[in-house]
């Protein structure tokens, strides 16, 4: 595992944050890119981030033995967070796999409590993944429709003025199409999670919807989310988008092409 930042995080990369007092100082692109960086561990996160499914996936289809599993995920996470203290390098990644892990058990349990056996608690787990992408896809697309963009609102963080993008349109509309890309992975998951976990809900025996549930989450996981931001870093370099210290576009345009 390495902490080298991956091709698309480099291209995500910016200048350390600072505050502004108008979004004008920097660029929207520059701003998105400061923001979205944020959100990436470099091939050293996105391990942190798939290993905990990748390892409760195949010790549960190998074992039939739900706890067994659990305690195998928990245990790699533990290891990645010592290794993490040690090195003296930031935990959130990890602590982030470790919440995953505690929220997928939970349900777990209530599969258990509700009288499912040990191929339906294993698919419980998946259950808080589903929910948690159709959420996202439904706040990000509400945020559009309402006219404040979630990437807007990324925007607006490194100002200290934090709605003065809305003041021009065309950022505005640069800012909603950066949040339907954002959206894709989102509903892309839940279409093709959530016809697995249903079709394991009504077998006799999920332990075939397990695993193809695990291996579903797993690529449909970073692979996405890299390719939704490649397909925003186009975007940005399509449709440079200066902000004058006034807020309005200077020079190029969002909708330039």
């Amino acid at each position: 595992m390495s902490g080298e930042p991956t091709p698309s995080e480099q291209a995500l990369a910016d200048p350390p944050a600072e505050k502004h007092h108008h979004v004008g100082a920097d660029t929207v692109e520059a701003a998105v890119r400061r923001q979205l960086a944020r959100a990436l561990g470099g091939r050293r996160g996105m391990v942190e981030a798939a290993a905990p499914t990748i390892t409760f996936t195949f010790t549960y289809v190998a074992t039939k033995e739900i706890r067994l599993a659990i305690g195998f995920s928990v245990s790699i996470v533990l290891v990645a967070l010592l290794a993490r203290i040690v090195q003296r390098s930031t935990v959130q990644y990890v602590f982030n796999a470790l919440v995953g892990i505690g929220v997928g058990c939970f349900f777990v349990w209530l599969g258990g409590r509700n009288g499912g056996d040990q191929s339906q608690q294993a698919l419980a787990y998946f259950l808080p993944g589903l929910i948690y992408n159709a959420a996202y896809a439904v706040g990000m697309v509400l945020s559009i429709l309402a006219r404040w963009p979630v990437v807007g609102l990324l925007v607006g963080a490194v100002s200290d003025d934090p709605t003065e993008w809305r003041q021009d349109p065309q950022i505005v509309k640069l800012c909603s199409r950066l949040t339907w890309v954002l959206v894709v992975p989102c509903v892309l998951r839940v279409l093709v999670q959530l016809p697995i976990y249903l079709g394991g809900k009504a077998a006799d025996n999920a332990d075939g919807y397990v695993a193809a549930l695990g291996l579903a989450r797993v690529a449909m996981g970073w692979p996405l989310q890299l390719s939704a931001l490649a397909v925003m870093v186009w975007l940005l370099a399509r449709n440079r988008t200066p902000v004058s210290q006034d807020g309005t576009a200077d020079g190029a345009t969002a909708e330039r092409g």
